[in-house]
């Protein structure tokens, strides 16, 4: 292993316009951002009107169904970008701003602090510095960091009653029981910690392709996915396809391919109706989830990796 010194580098090296290079780069890459802020996010819509102006990005929280704002900004923040996302979100009826910046101000920052703090449980507003640090002459690495969070403050605790929390402790309990099933088979070596998340994922060997399992409490759903995010689709997708019968007989069902074929991510799924609020049916649901994680893991770790890149 060599160490790599990195310098950091203007954003705007690699994205000139925020409107005609950044923000759809980062709405094809939207599942890095998802990441951060513990999301599983899906674009409705770039430079989406509202009134003479537009929002850069009209994203939703598929666990919710809410809407999220994403206001860009290749610069240091001002007091315009703050009051144009906060407009775009009532006009839009959006329960989340997210503001990326190159650079937060301390009185942006206590801005959005103090709205965290202050403004209704159901809103939420994230302050990320974007940062790019180049690592060679033709590759370049970007950081998101979080300076504005609504997950530590006031916020949480006010929230504990509504049916957001009820459903992401729900979620919690799912996974710990999820992983400690799934830890007991001793067929998958190294398992993430679970999360109050819709998803959790299960590493299959390669970069950009994962099992990004699902409970939705609201549709009382869980299933397995082979994720397949946007920056490998064109590659892996086509080949798995073209193999589509073989791996079918491979996983001994029929899943869907392909569920939303806008997206830029593709997906290939199967799923599970239950009753989350049953212990029964919980438990059930928790036994066929582990197996056909295995299933899905053994089949789709070894055709991944005869993939040619």
């Amino acid at each position: 292993m060599k160490l790599i010194k990195q310098k950091q580098i203007n954003p705007r090296k690699m994205w000139p316009n925020e409107a005609q290079n950044f923000t759809p780069w980062l709405a094809d890459n939207i599942s890095e951002l998802g990441e951060k802020i513990g999301m599983e996010l899906e674009v409705v819509g770039q430079e989406v009107s509202v009134g003479p102006y537009s929002a850069d990005i009209l994203a939703k929280d598929i666990n919710t169904d809410a809407y999220i704002v994403i206001e860009n900004q290749l610069e240091k923040t001002n007091h315009d970008h703050l009051g144009k996302s906060i407009t775009y979100a009532s006009a839009l009826n959006a329960k989340t701003i997210v503001w990326i910046a190159t650079d937060f101000t301390e009185e942006h920052k206590k801005a959005l602090d103090w709205l965290n703090d202050n403004t209704n449980e159901d809103l939420a507003f994230w302050g990320i510095q974007l940062e790019l640090w180049q690592i060679s002459e033709e590759t370049a690495s970007m950081r998101l960091n979080i300076v504005s969070t609504p997950s530590t403050n006031v916020k949480t605790i006010k929230s504990k009653t509504n049916n957001e929390s009820e459903s992401r402790s729900i979620q919690l309990a799912f996974w710990t029981k999820f992983r400690e099933k799934l830890q007991n088979t001793r067929k998958i070596p190294t398992l993430q910690s679970p999360q109050p998340h819709y998803w959790y994922d299960v590493r299959i060997g390669r970069s950009d392709i994962l099992l990004s399992n699902i409970c939705n409490t609201q549709k009382n759903v869980v299933g397995v996915r082979l994720y397949i995010r946007n920056k490998v689709v064109d590659v892996y997708y086509p080949a798995l396809l073209a193999k589509k019968e073989e791996i079918n007989k491979a996983l001994g069902c029929k899943p869907e391919w392909d569920a939303n074929p806008t997206a830029k991510d593709k997906t290939i799924a199967i799923s599970f109706s239950t009753d989350l609020t049953n212990p029964e049916k919980v438990e059930e649901a928790l036994d066929w989830l582990v197996q056909q994680t295995i299933v899905f893991h053994s089949v789709f770790s070894k055709e991944v990796k005869n993939i040619k890149v």
